[in-house]
């Protein structure tokens, strides 16, 4: 019985062995009869999902929110009690509200369908001895699978021919370099020493531990008889712990691109068996949760429950001890009950949650779930890919030494030929400092000067563009990244390509095996007409191997003339390993560089040079702002300790003692022990899917709310277990995109800044809406309560009540929800997601205002009730009252904590239009005939007017008395303990520049300040 192969035991076994036991014929290929017989047996080449739930199933879903429950229940009552006009309006805000949810719920589940889009759909493979063109679908175990140049891998493959072949498996890795690869068995002496020339991979030997060399034993089928094993090989924890899909340089994972070469593989896993399987696995598997505006909203659907309950009871005890009919006391309750429940609530948040999309949409920050919007502003820790989210992911060439160890520094990234190769001039320096202060020479910082001219130099420069095969044009590379740094460098110092006059004749690739590139030109037409033939470039152990001689340092007589060749001694050859080893250890990628006459192991080292991804420009001041805000960042990447530490070094991310831990040691941990040391560690490496989640799950043990970033699909899991995922707009992938709540379309870090801030101002808009909806609410439901419980007339009529719940729901309450951010609210640190929205300041406010809103209305009320019979003044005189009492709360209520006066009575527009609108609607009301008949008002005097207007203003009176209170000590303690100086966006700039080069001193002094 046939079955998949997984790649972990593929790898280990040579060619022979796993066509024996897919039993195939790598000339022949599989026989149409037979590929039909195994893929009945093991299923076509895709993934599998669970067959999807009708719209109408998923639609009905949305009505299971405990908020959207409540406002069902009270549509329900108002129709049993013949309130059609609020049943309407509550089941108006209720469509509104699922439909979007539904909208943005059906889009987020496409993340596994984008998954498709890896997988070819055709492919070149052997059947019935005749090389076909056949869907990548119909695929098995055993079919013999031709590839080339820009083809996609249509399925795990282990390699049995390979000619000059690179894969890029950034989807799967989400490492962009492309990987060599080759059809020999990999054995613990080839995993040790697997790497290109990279400093970070020569590190390898820390897999030793998880391979063995295999004995040539038959395969076994696996306990579900569908996976083939073999004896004596790593499991697949030690796999995932080392990272192999980074280390087996045989096999092809499916959905990765070739990018260079031509190889001839047979398929070992399809679908779901596949590394790619395990990817979507892990995503259908894995729940978004809930955010913390969602869970907040839950806790306020429920306290309002019981608030509600509890006026029902209440006014049926108190009617009951007066003697009044029970059922009529149930309705009573019932109604003010149904009309304490702020219907409009719901749609006002999606509603403030829609501008915000707007606006973070106008700052490069696409919100693709609504809620995501408000949970921005609680993120704490912020989770980031190193690559392409941290990093420009443009290699650059940022040093250079000669073999006779002259250094120079190289300004300038990515692929524009802009900056400049500037000297160390160390000599010069010393003299120098030691004449500044009359004494002798002492080291000082070495003097940089322009190295265009500088002879050795540019000669490591032609080397590296005539041993190249990418191209440059206008920024844009075609062709391997490390080759097109290297070509920028000869830009910058003013080369002309030298491959157009050095037509090479002869090519000895880069292998895994030699580790070095080697290209021979017939007569190299270079600034020595004698110059050599052959031209090297590779790893510093490799390539020095080759070489018998290095060039000593250019003569100083104008540095026009290279150095001379001297023999290589061991000494010298040590220097430079050393050299090449410090270099590495700073995080660089070190190559090393040679040419010879004789033959191509007899060269001239001419150098070394060091390469980096280097981090964003403005991604080290975003993170100081993150840091000053309270908000964690931690680097996650797949690269080696020392390229993630030096990275983090130059971000002031990592300093040395910080804890950092690698893949494998998150996979040895278990969620508990990973959680106890999340609190020290800023830098993860050597991370591959499965970590990623662990650490996202981790954090939120922790109680934080996590924000990921990425770019891979190996991010796609981890961004969808976090709080927020975000993924970047122009390299991240379409499965990363789909997964994401968030895509930011300039891929900028700072971008998440903005986004953080109107998150956070978004929370504060929805709680001024809270504060004012149900304070206006409470006072109306008291205003009626009281006068049912003391048997008197009703101060409002039905018509008037209405036209109350229309301002409370309508275009005054939403206005708040577009108030302008408040930049002292954005530098507050993120909230806790367990604080609710009605917290005890909010209530407080709420009861105040409340109670301000019913005492001064009542006076009014009961002052025009001198007769003891309601007239149609009385309840124009309560009715007008009551709303300007609204329209004075709406404008206490537009900040928490700043007056009115601070932030500007036009700043917010829409607000100002809103009630302007309110006013003249009730001017009509009172003043125009038809309306007076429907309202059952009547005009009022100037002087009612100004008696209104002096009453109706308390509540704005006592709220900014009460405000005033809280400035500016209270404040000051709330924003870090800062005075008013220090808050401005000047000094937390100014601040950021000046931690950027602070000491570990004062680091720490910030870390406890934060």
């Amino acid at each position: 019985m046939l079955a998949h192969i997984k790649a972990h035991h593929a790898a280990y076994k040579t060619p022979d062995d796993i066509l024996r036991a897919l039993a195939v014929d790598v000339r022949n290929g599989l026989s149409s009869s037979e590929a039909q017989r195994r893929q009945i047996q093991l299923g076509p080449n895709e993934f599998k999902s669970d067959p999807p739930d009708p719209l109408w199933k998923k639609y009905l879903r949305q009505f299971i929110e405990p908020m959207i429950g409540l406002l069902l229940a009270s549509a329900g009552v108002s129709v049993l009690l013949g309130q059609f006009d609020d049943a309407i309006s509550i089941s108006m805000a209720i469509l509104i509200v699922v439909t979007v949810g539904f909208i943005q719920g059906y889009r987020s589940e496409k993340a596994v369908e984008s998954l498709k889009k890896l997988m070819p759909p055709k492919c070149n493979c052997m059947r019935d001895g005749t090389l076909r063109h056949i869907l990548a679908q119909d695929l098995v175990p055993g079919d013999i699978v031709y590839l080339s140049i820009g083809d996609r891998v249509p399925a795990d493959l282990r390699l049995i021919e390979a000619t000059d072949v690179r894969i890029d498996e950034s989807n799967l890795t989400g490492e962009t370099k492309a990987v060599t690869k080759s059809s020999h068995v990999i054995t613990s002496a080839r995993l040790s020493d697997s790497s290109l020339s990279d400093r970070e991979d020569s590190n390898s030997k820390l897999f030793d531990v998880f391979v063995n060399r295999i004995e040539d034993r038959p395969p076994a089928i696996s306990n579900d008889e569908t996976t083939i094993t073999f004896a004596d090989e790593p499991s697949q924890s030690s796999y995932n712990q080392a990272r192999g899909a980074h280390l087996l340089s045989n096999i092809g994972f499916m959905g990765t691109l070739v990018r260079s070469g031509n190889a001839i593989g047979v398929v070992i896993a399809t679908g779901e068996n596949s590394e790619f399987g395990e990817v979507v696995r892990m995503m259908q598997s894995e729940e978004a949760p809930r955010t913390p505006l969602q869970k907040s909203m839950d806790r306020l659907g429920k306290h309002l429950s019981i608030i509600s309950i509890a006026i029902i009871v209440c006014i049926v005890l108190i009617g009951l001890i007066q003697g009044r009919h029970f059922l009529e006391l149930v309705t009573i309750g019932v109604s003010l009950a149904v009309a304490a429940i702020p219907e409009g609530l719901p749609i006002v948040v999606t509603v403030t949650l829609a501008i915000g999309q707007m606006r973070m949409a106008s700052r490069n920050a696409i919100i693709k779930k609504l809620p995501a919007v408000e949970t921005l502003g609680c993120v704490n820790v912020i989770c980031a890919d190193k690559t392409g989210t941290m990093t420009k992911n443009e290699m650059t060439v940022t040093r250079v030494v000669t073999s006779a160890l002259e250094r120079a520094d190289v300004t300038g990234v990515g692929y524009l030929p802009v900056g400049q190769v500037l000297l160390e001039d160390t000599s010069k320096s010393s003299m120098l400092d030691g004449a500044m202060r009359g004494g002798p020479p002492r080291t000082a910082p070495p003097l940089l000067c322009e190295a265009a001219d500088h002879p050795n130099i540019r000669r490591i420069a032609e080397i590296a563009c005539l041993c190249n095969n990418a191209s440059l044009k206008d920024g844009v590379l075609c062709g391997q990244p490390t080759e097109g740094a290297l070509l920028c460098l000869g830009a910058k110092l003013h080369l002309l390509d030298p491959r157009v006059d050095n037509v090479r004749v002869k090519e000895w690739p880069f292998s895994s095996e030699s580790k070095v590139m080697i290209v021979k030109v017939p007569s190299p037409k270079l600034h020595d007409p004698c110059g050599s033939t052959f031209f090297a470039k590779g790893a510093p152990d490799q390539l020095i191997k080759r070489c018998a001689y290095y060039r000593s340092a250019s003569t100083p007589d104008g540095r026009r003339q290279l150095g001379q060749v001297e023999a290589l001694t061991e000494a010298m050859t040590n220097t430079l390993l050393a050299e090449a080893e410090k270099m590495g250890s700073t995080g660089l990628r070190v190559l090393a560089l040679a040419e010879g006459e004789r033959s191509a192991e007899d060269l001239i080292f001419a150098g070394l040079v060091g390469l980096m991804d280097p981090p964003r420009s403005d991604v080290e001041q975003a993170i100081q702002t993150c840091f000053i805000s309270g908000v964690r960042v931690i680097m996650i990447t797949g690269d080696s300790k020392e390229t993630a530490c030096a990275i983090g070094a130059r971000l002031s991310l990592y300093r040395p003692g910080d804890l950092c831990l690698s893949g494998d040691e998150v996979e040895s941990m278990d969620l508990n022990q990973l959680q106890a040391r999340m609190h020290s560690v800023t830098v993860f490496y050597r991370t591959g899917p499965r970590h990623k989640c662990k650490i996202v799950k981790a954090l939120q043990k922790r109680g934080l709310t996590v924000a990921m970033t990425g770019d891979g699909v190996n991010d796609a899991v981890a961004l969808k277990s976090a709080d927020i995922g975000i993924a970047m707009g122009k390299s991240g992938t379409d499965v990363c995109k789909e997964a994401a709540d968030v895509v930011l379309v300039d891929d900028d870090f700072s971008s998440i800044l903005s986004a953080m801030e109107e998150g956070k101002a978004l929370f504060q808009n929805i709680c001024n809406f809270v504060r004012f909806q149900l304070s206006t609410s409470i006072a109306a439901l008291s205003l009626v309560a009281v006068s049912t419980i003391l048997s008197l007339p009703s101060p409002l009529n039905a018509m008037q009540i209405l036209y109350i719940n229309i301002l409370m729901d309508g275009p005054p309450a939403q206005s708040l929800g577009v108030e302008p951010p408040d930049k002292e609210v954005v530098n507050q640190p993120p909230r806790r997601v367990q604080d609710p929205i009605l917290d005890r300041r909010l209530l407080t406010n709420v009861l105040i205002s409340a109670l301000t809103i019913v005492s001064g209305t009542l006076f009014i009320f009961y002052r025009e009730l001198a007769d003891n019979k309601v007239t149609p003044r009385d309840t124009t005189m309560t009715f007008t009252c009551f709303v300007l009492f609204d329209m004075f709360n709406a404008l206490s209520c537009r900040s928490q904590k700043k007056s009115i006066f601070s932030i500007g009575f036009l700043s917010n527009r829409v607000f100002l239009i809103s009630v302007g609108l309110s006013l003249f609607g009730q001017v009509l009301v009172i003043y125009f005939p038809p309306l007076q008949t429907v309202f059952q008002t009547e005009p009022i005097h100037l002087i009612d007017w100004l008696l209104l207007l002096s009453i109706s203003s308390s509540v704005f009176v006592i709220s900014e008395v009460r405000k005033s209170k809280l400035t500016p000590t209270r404040i000051r303690s709330f924003l870090f303990g800062l005075p008013r100086g220090l808050r401005s966006p000047a000094f937390l700039s100014r601040s950021s520049t000046h931690l950027n080069h602070r000491s570990n001193s004062g680091r720490r002094l910030v870390d406890n300040f934060v």
